[in-house]
């Protein structure tokens, strides 16, 4: 048994922002064992880079950039920490987490909360082995937004393996405006503009809201490809809520994550791929939380995926779970590579 499992029975237990701090500080006094060698049929080209397997973990869980080498030895083939902001600041007040058990879902209303650039890039200049991108922001009182994310590709090229601008959080007000055609164009042209103007160049990604219609998913699309956009995350956490949703914390406001965002982040995505041709990366994520629902991400059109609700609520083993369940569809289905799967079901989830 793994040692972050032997934690997970107490953790639980714990109200959910401090199991969150709990499971930090436990993957920092005593950080997991190595997984096992991974499978290479599960390897993927993507970004100009070489993933060991296609299974990330999501911008939220390591905001501070304080344990990403633990993330990656439990057998995540890449990691993405922050979302970090220029300066620290303390983000919305608590209660602002939120486990919705009943519904395989989490509700937050972070708000951004971090320690800052510069703590986290002296953490990052002690680089773990593996792949760590790093999710960017803007200061909630910031008088240039744009300016923010600028800084953030510069303050972080050197030490991360890609840059996530992070334009779709729910919980920063007027944030998701920059999703708007023109707001959009401004602020990638500048974030493409520093980010070729650093050395080495990181691949740059946009992670974007499930909450689009079909014109403002055109219109980012076409930002993405004009722009020269390495990238997309698909997707954020909604702010919708499901008429389906149990919990007693269905009312909270803030991001809904987990699986009540399987589908619509995967009717999104499957559209983006679409419309997009493979001309650039996909990376699936919104409620996975096991093999078939990665999967399913990897057949809408994800060249990678991500997970962090399902880390949260069922513990370290889904890692496994996934990587071992794709490892026998891969070999089930007689293909090379996992990588072969990407978009075959396309067609079927943007029509969903």
């Amino acid at each position: 048994m793994r040692t972050a499992e032997l934690f997970e029975p107490l953790v639980k237990r714990l109200p959910p922002e401090t199991a969150h701090r709990a499971a930090i500080l436990g993957l920092k006094l005593a950080p997991p064992f190595p997984a096992k060698r991974p499978d290479p049929r599960l390897a993927v080209a993507a970004l100009g880079l070489s993933f060991p397997n296609p299974l990330g973990l999501a911008a939220g869980f390591d905001k501070n950039a304080e344990v990403p080498g633990a993330m990656l030895r439990l057998g995540f083939g890449f990691v993405e920490v922050g979302t970090l902001t220029p300066r620290p600041q303390p983000g919305n007040p608590r209660p602002r987490l939120f486990r919705l058990r009943e519904d395989g879902a989490v509700i937050n209303r972070f708000g951004f909360n971090n320690e800052g650039y510069d703590r986290a890039r002296a953490r990052l200049q002690r680089r773990p082995e593996g792949l760590v991108g790093v999710n960017v922001g803007a200061n909630k009182d910031a008088a240039d937004r744009i300016a923010d994310y600028a800084l953030g590709v510069k303050t972080f090229a050197p030490v991360a393996d890609y840059l996530a601008i992070n334009v779709s959080s729910p919980n920063t007000p007027g944030l998701r405006d920059l999703q708007r055609r023109d707001a959009l164009d401004a602020l990638v042209a500048r974030v493409v503009e520093a980010s070729e103007a650093t050395a080495p160049r990181r691949p740059l990604l946009v992670k974007i809201a499930p909450d689009l219609d079909e014109r403002e998913l055109d219109d980012i699309l076409a930002i993405a490809l004009t722009r020269r956009v390495d990238g997309l995350i698909v997707s954020n956490t909604t702010v919708s809520r499901p008429p389906t949703l149990r919990s007693r914390h269905r009312g909270e406001t803030g991001g809904l994550s987990g699986r009540p965002l399987f589908a619509p982040s995967t009717r999104l995505l499957a559209q983006a791929c679409l419309k997009l041709g493979g001309a650039i990366t996909l990376i699936g994520c919104g409620g996975i939380e096991d093999a078939e629902t990665a999967l399913v991400k990897i057949e809408a059109g994800a060249d990678l995926v991500q997970l962090y609700t399902s880390l949260a609520l069922k513990g370290v083993g889904v890692v496994a779970e996934v990587l071992d369940g794709l490892a026998r569809t891969v070999e089930a289905r007689g293909v090379a590579s996992v990588a072969a799967l990407t978009g075959t079901r396309a067609h079927e989830w943007a029509q969903s």
